[in-house]
Formats: C-alpha cells, sequence, structure tokens
C-alpha cells in the first residue's frame, strides 16, 4: 500500500512568516496541533506544533502576535512522497519519534500522515500501528 492511500489530503499550511496567533487560530480552527510551513512554491521548509508554540514561544516570552512562525519552527523537516511503502514509512516513523508527517509529491505538500491516519485505515493492521507507536514511544523516551 502506499502512503497516498492512507494519508490526509485536506491538509492546511502556513508560511515562514506567519504569526503565532495566526498558526494558533489554524490549528483551533480545524482541531489539527501541528501545521507544515512551506514557501512560495508550497515547498516544506519546516513544521510547527501546538508544543512548539507553547515551549519555544510562550514559555520563552515571545509575543504571539508579533512573532513570525520562522522564529520557532522546525526546520529540516522529514518528510515523505506520496508514492512511498506504507511500511517503509511506518518503520521509519517508529525509528525517528516521528508521530506527523507531511506528505510531498514532486518536493510540493500533499498531505499529512499520522498515527491516527494509519489507526483508523482498514488495510493498516492493528499490529503494524501498535508496533509503529510503541516505537515513536521508546524513541521519545530514549530522547527525553
Amino acid at each position: 500500500m502506499k502512503v497516498k492511500e492512507c494519508m490526509c489530503g485536506d491538509v492546511f499550511y502556513c508560511t515562514p512568516d506567519t504569526k503565532l496567533t495566526d498558526v494558533a487560530k489554524m490549528m483551533n480552527k480545524y482541531k489539527v496541533g501541528c501545521i507544515p510551513v512551506c514557501d512560495d512554491n508550497n515547498s516544506v521548509v519546516g513544521i510547527l506544533t501546538d508544543r512548539d508554540i507553547i515551549l519555544r514561544g510562550v514559555a520563552c516570552g515571545k509575543d504571539t502576535n508579533t512573532t513570525n512562525v520562522s522564529e520557532i519552527m522546525t526546520c529540516n523537516t522529514t518528510c515523505c512522497d506520496c508514492n512511498e511503502d506504507i511500511g517503509t514509512v511506518t518503520k521509519s516513523m517508529g525509528q525517528t519519534g516521528i508521530r506527523r508527517l507531511p506528505v510531498t509529491e514532486n518536493g510540493k505538500l500533499v498531505g499529512m500522515l499520522t498515527i491516527g491516519d494509519l489507526a483508523k485505515h482498514q488495510n493498516v493492521s492493528c499490529e503494524c500501528v501498535g508496533i509503529t507507536l510503541e516505537n515513536i514511544c521508546n524513541c521519545n523516551n530514549q530522547n527525553s
């Protein structure tokens, strides 16, 4: 099975110059905890999570109304291609501790793949989801 068969194609993104408050409003509106950051060519240049806003923004005294996403986003974001095999990608997610992965096609953002997408998809086994989640948790515990 390919990533494009499991990913969420209804993806929202921001740009590096978007203000933190605006991204937080997007997250609230679309009920997501992660927003990819794209350049003018729709290429992923970073990723921002709700946790980033709290820990790298609010907790550091940054003004969320004037601070750009580029100041706190995670750069060098891991992405996957929509035509990659889902088994290879889930293994990679487990090894790197990544729960949410931007999906690209020809270098352009086309979707997101999350652990929740895997869990909901009828053609992804419960065992695969369980192993991926266990590996993500173990990876995150090792990095703490």
